[in-house]
């Protein structure tokens, strides 16, 4: 038998990766125990998503646990062992702002948990293809030092820098910087994948995400950008634009597009090996040309307010380089560009309210 085991499987990538590896394998294992509801509040529950997964796909099996636990993850394991073929792991504790709340929960979920996955795999289905969603923000505020320059929408990389052509590649310094207590968290996590891979010959691979996006986030407001911003353009909730003059520019690439990068590293993985992952130059925006978009697309106003602080450890210019996965796996494209990603956020949030309403 086949398997794939999918953390955070009420989420936006796991779900997508349900969804895409529904016919792929033979059974799906997910595991959510909905943690995302306690770190946003109700308005994030992603029970919604699982209610949708175990409806629409018989070959999957959900189960409520905690990753931090080593005794409820083990017994999954040991009933499936080397029949596990992939591991994919996208729970986490996903906010700047929430870490710094209850710092012992955000390195529970991000470092302790990934430890926990890498060991469980390690020991139960050590051929197992493991990939890990991490972040950007493992690069801390190193980008912010990038020579930037403000234009009228946007900030953007001075034009004779390297990084302009493609972005930001994979060796920017993670040291240096404050990375926040969620970028640092992340940052264990994502050496200790690489560590499993270098170290125990483990085909681990590791995905630092840009914006991860799609009509099936859960948007709030301390995480979840583009789907938050959409709901707020539909029902007139205030949106807060925390500094930089809502210029700060973010890559987004769509859940499926992901997913699909994570499907060509299974098939031909490379131990160890370290992607930026996001839109790159093909999809990318300010705040304010994001608002414009979400405005455009729903035909509604933006209602907004303008603070001065931007969060700590934030962003000014980002935009990943692809090239080294691109070389790697040269058959994978994107295929969602911003405007046909925000059009499918808002079409599937307004069925969504209309269940709800």
């Amino acid at each position: 038998m086949n398997i794939a085991l999918v953390t955070g499987s009420g989420g936006l990538i796991g779900s997508e990766a349900v969804s895409f590896f529904a016919d792929k394998f033979d059974l799906i294992i997910g595991i959510d125990n909905n943690m995302r509801q306690y770190f946003f509040g109700p308005e994030a529950s992603t029970q919604w998503n699982q209610d949708r997964l175990a409806s629409d796909f018989a070959t999957y099996e959900h189960h409520t646990a905690d990753i931090r636990e080593v005794s409820q993850l083990e017994p999954i394991f040991q009933k499936y062992g080397t029949d596990i073929k992939l591991v994919l792991h996208t729970a986490a504790q996903p906010s700047h702002d929430w870490a710094a709340r209850e710092p012992f929960t955000d390195f529970g979920v991000n470092a302790v948990g990934t430890l926990n996955m890498l060991e469980m795999t390690r020991l139960h289905a050590p051929q197992a293809v493991f990939v890990f969603t991490s972040t950007n923000k493992v690069y801390g505020d190193n980008p912010n030092f990038l020579p930037l320059i403000e234009t009228e929408t946007r900030w953007e990389i001075d034009t004779n820098h390297p990084y302009y052509k493609n972005g930001i590649d994979e060796y920017m310094s993670l040291d240096h910087t404050k990375h926040s207590v969620f970028g640092a968290s992340k940052v264990a996590a994502d050496i200790m994948v690489q560590e499993y891979g270098r170290y125990f010959g483990m085909n681990t691979g590791v995905f630092r995400g840009g914006c991860l996006t799609g009509p099936n986030h859960s948007g709030a407001q301390l995480h979840g950008f583009l789907s938050y911003l959409m709901k707020c353009a539909i029902t007139g909730t205030q949106y807060t634009i925390f500094g930089y003059k809502g210029k700060q520019v973010r890559d987004n690439i769509h859940s499926w597009d992901l997913v699909n990068m994570f499907w060509h590293f299974y098939q031909n993985p490379r131990p160890g090996e370290v992607y930026n992952a996001g839109g790159g130059r093909y999809a990318n925006c300010s705040m304010l040309e994001a608002m414009a978009l979400c405005e455009e697309i729903s035909g509604n106003k933006m209602n907004y307010q303008y603070s001065e602080t931007n969060r700590s450890g934030d962003h000014i210019w980002y935009i990943s380089d692809l090239s080294r996965f691109k070389e790697h796996y040269p058959t994978w494209d994107w295929t969602y560009d911003l405007r046909s990603t925000m059009t499918q956020i808002h079409d599937s949030m307004i069925e969504r309210l209309a269940v709800t309403q």
